[in-house]
């Protein structure tokens, strides 16, 4: 009896201490949830907001000189989610009334899509190659390929601008598509896909006379579909949001992307610059949640093949 009663109260110790971890771990998921959405969930809100309402919740942070200069005035900042009257005024100004917006945003897209098309081709018949050739070389290269990945971009940003000085394309489009087209990232996390293909769905091909260009079009690719869809993703999202390349190989500002831009909007239009950043968030959200499964798949699962 003494022994049954020992074991019930041993289970209700570990039933509570289980619970008790749940319970922590929930709380700490939700304040990092808090945090980390609490910015966006800010910009949204206060995107609804007129000028007025802004002004009056964070103060007129500088105001304008009579030369035209700015002038700390405030450091007044009242944070406010909901507004009181909603308003579209910021996007109406935004959409229809800024046509630098509209052009930077198109400036943005001609820039990412491309990149993103031609870094696809490249990484994918470098892949290819990788995954077919046998021999030290293409260990080595790998190799080097590999030490690349780990160096941060910012350090390969001066060879870029003297390469692009040396080919004459300095503050020109050529300068941000022709060094993103190549990408040391993209070709190594689609070999390593490539790589897990069985080798035995090749050599059927190949016994039934398929060529390597054959079997990279109809065997290779279909089965690394997510890995192409969320290598694309990330490529997408990363020259989306690009800073230092249009900083250092672009001085004309007709050519900045929006996210030049975002950072020189009037620190006076805080509700202007609410709005921007709300549109701006837009294609990288709905490229996101479109390709969410892709990328989970071709990050996680890393090339092995399904059925």
């Amino acid at each position: 009896m003494d022994q049954t009663k020992r074991d019930k109260r041993l289970r209700i110790k570990k039933r509570l201490k289980r619970i008790t971890r749940t319970l922590i771990l929930f709380v700490i998921a939700l304040a990092f949830a808090v945090v980390f959405l609490l910015p966006t969930v800010l910009t949204i809100t206060n995107s609804f907001m007129n000028e007025t309402e802004i002004n009056a919740n964070y103060g007129k942070i500088f105001a304008t000189t009579e030369t035209g200069g700015k002038v700390f005035v405030s450091e007044t900042v009242y944070i406010k989610f909901i507004p009181n009257k909603v308003s579209f005024d910021q996007y109406s100004s935004v959409l229809f009334k800024s046509p630098d917006y509209l052009y930077k945003f198109w400036n943005s897209v001609i820039y990412t899509v491309p990149i993103m098309i031609f870094q696809l081709v490249i990484a994918l018949l470098a892949s290819f190659g990788f995954m077919r050739l046998k021999g030290r070389l293409k260990e080595m290269l790998f190799f080097i390929y590999i030490i690349i990945c780990l160096m941060p971009y910012q350090v390969t940003l001066v060879p870029n601008f003297l390469v692009s000085k040396w080919l004459n394309i300095i503050d020109t489009r050529w300068a941000i598509w022709l060094p993103g087209m190549f990408s040391p990232f993209a070709v190594y996390l689609l070999t390593k896909y490539m790589k897990r293909i069985p080798t035995s769905i090749i050599e059927a091909a190949k016994v039934d006379g398929a060529g390597e260009f054959k079997i990279f079009l109809k065997i290779c690719l279909p089965l690394c579909k997510g890995a192409i869809y969320s290598v694309a993703i990330l490529i997408f999202i990363d020259f989306w949001n690009m800073v230092e390349q249009p900083l250092i190989l672009l001085a004309d500002e007709y050519l900045h992307p929006l996210s030049i831009f975002l950072s020189k909007i009037n620190s006076g239009e805080i509700g202007l610059a609410f709005a921007v950043a709300c549109v701006y968030m837009v294609p990288s959200l709905l490229i996101f949640l479109y390709g969410e499964d892709y990328l989970v798949e071709g990050i996680s699962y890393q090339g092995g093949v399904k059925g």
